[in-house]
């Protein structure tokens, strides 16, 4: 299985469409949500093409595709519009034979990590900033970059995690161990 990876969407259209481009475009089974999907918080500048009732009308559509974690901005109200379960804190999925902590990065994150195995994964979201290091993975943001990056995605397939900007050229890469 091939997996698109996403986080910190904050309510924006450009980046949700980008997101299904990039799902359509490396033929992905599913997308992993990080959480912070239609709100910007205080802290955030507002995208350029906020739009979050248009952003559900979009991700809708593809609900029996997402898995999706919980992010700081993320609230119950928005579960009542959003089609695929966004509530839970983390998630823990099996990919290619390795175990992946799903979560956003506001409690679980590089400096309180969940216990993990030597192992597995820690896949978060939260800073924006796009990371591959010590089994840490950090898709960034596919609509609020920070750090002097660009907007991100990344792909889960069998042996990479490659991070690519809304452009979709290669951004970055690791191999699996």
């Amino acid at each position: 299985m091939k997996y698109l990876v996403i986080s910190d969407i904050h309510g924006d259209k450009e980046g949700s469409l980008c997101a299904i481009e990039a799902f359509q475009l490396h033929h992905c089974d599913m997308i992993i949500c990080l959480g912070d999907i239609l709100y910007h918080g205080p802290r955030n500048d507002l995208p350029t093409s906020y739009a979050p009732k248009q952003v559900i009308q979009l991700l809708n559509p593809l609900k029996n595709s997402i898995i999706a974690v919980r992010g700081n901005c993320d609230a119950e109200v928005d579960q009542m519009v959003l089609e695929f379960p966004i509530l839970a804190d983390y998630n823990i999925l099996m990919i290619n034979n390795r175990k992946f902590f799903l979560t956003h990065g506001h409690h679980y994150g590089p400096q309180n990590k969940p216990s993990l195995e030597p192992n597995d994964y820690l896949l978060t979201g939260h800073t924006h900033i796009p990371t591959v290091a010590d089994h840490m993975l950090n898709p960034g943001s596919i609509s609020l970059a920070k750090g002097n990056h660009p907007n991100t995605y990344a792909i889960i397939d069998e042996d990479y995690f490659s991070i690519y900007d809304t452009n979709h050229n290669l951004y970055m890469q690791t191999k699996l161990d």
